[in-house]
């Protein structure tokens, strides 16, 4: 009988196939590289890397054949992120080093912006375009009012170069668009955020919970090693979702939710665990702050009072909230990583965060677990220049929680206000595709038309380089050295990438980029080491290693400073909260002018005739980075629309039936997706994969493939807590004919 394991094997992607795992399965496996054939081990050469694919970074070795073709990448048996296993979107990353489509040269914009008219450029050129135009906003208006944005490993330099300059305005659309409202729950109620990877002991869980999380079909890569070993442990899995994935097949408990009421089920769940006394009494007591205005506050938030509101049955609710009971303190209610979806989002987090509270799961064995970090430092430069303002004088006495730059805030202080008195004039954007991740696209193509100057930092052609003025080629992850990536996890680990290969067309390292454009800028004593690899090599020995060491081996493990993985039984801990508690009850909202509790309230129901837009992720691909990759289109080309069989019934629509789709607010999608019928979502609403429906035609395998979700998103709902970007509450209906281009949004 096969195993719950079984919906998260990870597949073989590599260039010929291979099925990943460990390395072994290389000395039996023949492959071909540009025509030629290659079988035995010794005809290949390793580098360490670490993969950029996405944010869990796994680390690994890109093997080489004897020409110097890069042949496939898999997992460092001594990484904890991969446990020597890459995923199929980590194999697939070859594909990203090969993809014809890359940008190749500097582009500096020959026409209108939004018009693919470039020149090429010499790297010379384009860096003192780039310097002459900041120096001019800086004159005219401080260097405040440039703006960075970026996702991914080059980030950091580019973090320098601002800060030199004299901009503290630095944001990843990770905070606002993602993980933010997750960061602030956890903050406010244990003193410490979740961190990335997450601290959840799933492989020792008894029971997780999932919320709108698909592990398994996100892809990451440690937490579905984990979850598998925790079913195959016999690990009890709920997973509350209106639609049927993967982790809910394989679930004890599914729980098909009705869209925007998960706070009514949270609060239900903690009122059923607080009145029957399933909490963890000598927990509560000895490490919590405000039970007592906790249980006072569930006390009508009955099962039968969430019934009404999620359609999830009182006994449902009841008999989950045992399971967890029974499990703790070994139980995990995740906290998700997409949060931003109904503008009240804190609060939902909050709600997670006190109901693992109250099951004592925090800080223990099959809960959550006290990461380490290794910390290397930084080599000694010039102090930054203090900055006379930052993000938060665009939004005075707005979103005062919020830990980080919002990426959504800066879009939107691009936009001449009257009440403003600098507007940003400039932006630098790393890897991230603001016009598919920012949410209501109208409002960012407004905001770039009144920019001065936006530079776009990427490997390949997507949406927002038809928007940028210079477009800088950055090199692909084998062809570059980054930052060594130092945790968080169990243990304190390093783990080191550096070029397989050497940069491929006239593509450059986001570190090269940095320094040549901080020469220009005359901020060079900022960047004191002409090549990367010297500062890393001074950094690892710092800590005990080397360069040359790291080179070998890829990664190193540290054993922990402090045997302080889990709480030890009776011990006094003081939590970084105003109280020194874990505070259900939470000072920090409450002197913030926030309700101390969580509360529910109702949200938009979609209009007769349309359906909520539930979007969410595939195996094969992250975001829309990987949709032109020639190794994961292979897999999945483009997206599918789910819809439930008795409103395809209503609208007469079959089985891979293209259609249009038109949302609330008048917007259409560009090109048509085709129809899945399912019992797998709800009649309320339909869902799609994320990432997909590029219009840019640079993209050969990726445009017009499918509808792209962000389109259709033009509803945002604010988290006034930490300025969150709510996008669930938009509602799609069907269109059978291809609209017009004129109703197209530009």
């Amino acid at each position: 009988m096969a195993t719950r394991r079984d919906f998260i094997k990870i597949s073989g992607l590599g260039l010929g196939g291979l099925a990943l795992g460990g390395n072994a399965a290389m000395k039996v496996v023949a492959n071909s590289v540009n025509g030629k054939l290659y079988g035995s081990f010794k005809d290949f050469m390793r580098t360490p890397t670490y993969c950029e694919v996405c944010f869990w970074k796994c680390a690994g070795w890109v093997y080489k054949n004897k020409d110097g073709d890069v042949w496939k990448v898999s997992g460092n048996d001594e990484d904890m992120n991969s446990n020597g296993r890459f995923c199929p979107r980590g194999t697939g990353g070859v594909g990203m080093y090969y993809d014809e489509d890359r940008l190749k040269t500097p582009l500096i914009r020959d026409g209108k912006r939004g018009e693919q008219y470039f020149r090429e450029a010499t790297w010379d050129e384009a860096l003192d375009y780039i310097a002459e135009k900041m120096k001019k906003i800086a004159g005219e208006h401080g260097p405040e009012c440039i703006g960075l944005f970026n996702h991914g490993s080059g980030g950091k330099y580019f973090g320098t170069l601002m800060k030199a300059f004299g901009s503290p305005n630095i944001a990843a659309p990770s905070y606002a668009q993602c993980r933010g409202p997750r960061e602030v729950a956890f903050l406010s109620t244990f003193g410490e955020g979740i961190e990335s990877p997450e601290k959840t002991d799933i492989r020792d869980t008894r029971c997780l919970v999932l919320i709108g999380s698909h592990i398994g079909e996100n892809m990451h890569n440690g937490q579905v090693q984990e979850m598998s070993d925790a079913i195959d442990k016999g690990a009890t899995i709920i997973t509350v979702d209106p639609r049927f994935s993967t982790a809910a097949s394989k679930s004890k408990h599914w729980l098909p939710i009705k869209p925007a009421t998960d706070l009514a089920l949270l609060l239900a769940w903690i009122h059923v665990i607080i009145e029957e006394g399933w909490y963890d009494k000598e927990y509560v007591e000895k490490y919590t702050y405000g039970f007592e205005q906790l249980k006072a506050h569930v006390k009508n938030m009955t099962p039968e009072w969430a019934y009404g509101i999620t359609t999830i049955k009182p006994d449902v609710i009841r008999e989950s909230a045992r399971e967890m009971a029974n499990a703790a303190p070994a139980v995990i209610i995740h906290p998700g990583r997409h949060v931003t979806w109904y503008g009240d989002d804190s609060q939902r987090l909050r709600a997670v965060a006190i109901l693992n509270a109250i099951l004592g799961s925090w800080g223990r064995r099959g809960g959550f677990y006290k990461p380490e970090t290794m910390h290397l430092p930084d080599y000694p430069h010039p102090e930054y220049p203090k900055p006379r303002k930052t993000w938060r004088d665009a939004f005075p006495n707005q979103f005062p929680l919020a830990g980080l730059a919002l990426a959504s805030g800066i879009c939107d202080a691009s936009i001449p206000a009257p009440y403003r008195d600098c507007s940003f004039k400039g932006w630098i954007v790393l890897g991230t595709n603001l016009v598919e991740t920012l949410p209501n696209q109208k409002n960012t193509i407004e905001a770039i038309q009144n920019l001065d100057l936006l530079v776009v930092i990427d490997t390949m052609p997507m949406e927002i380089t038809g928007w940028a003025d210079v477009v800088l080629p950055e090199c692909t992850y084998f062809e570059r050295y980054d930052s060594v990536r130092t945790g968080p996890h169990r243990k304190r680990q390093l783990a080191l990438r550096m070029p397989a290969v050497a940069p491929k067309y006239n593509s450059k390292p986001a570190y090269w980029i940095a320094r040549e454009l901080s020469k220009k800028l005359g901020l060079e004593a900022y960047f004191p080491h002409e090549n990367l690899e010297d500062l890393l090599d001074w950094q690892l020995k710092q800590v005990g290693s080397s360069l040359e060491e790291m080179q070998r081996i890829g990664v190193k493990t540290f054993e922990r400073e402090y045997d302080d993985l889990y709480f030890a039984n009776g011990e006094d801990i003081e939590f970084l909260t105003n109280t020194g508690k874990i505070e259900l009850y939470s000072t920090e909202f409450e002197n913030a002018g926030f309700d101390p509790l969580p509360k529910y309230t109702p949200h938009p129901e979609p209009p007769e005739g349309y359906y909520r837009l539930i979007y969410g992720r595939g195996p094969a691909h992250t975001f829309s980075r990987t949709a032109n990759n020639p190794n994961l289109t292979d897999i999945m080309s483009e997206n599918a629309l789910w819809v439930n069989p008795r409103v395809a019934k209503e609208w007469g629509l079959t089985n891979g039936q293209p259609i249009w789709l038109q949302n609330q607010d008048g917007l259409k999608s560009r090109f048509s997706i085709k129809v899945r019928v399912t019992e797998r979502i709800r009649w309320d609403s339909v869902y799609m994969v994320h990432g997909f429906g590029h219009e840019n035609k640079k993209l050969s395998r990726a445009f017009g493939k499918g509808v792209s979700d962000s389109k259709l998103i033009s509803r945002v709902h604010i988290d006034p807590v930490m300025g969150g970007t709510g996008m669930r509450g938009n509602f799609v209906t069907f269109l059978f004919e291809e609209p017009k281009e004129q109703e197209v949004q530009s």
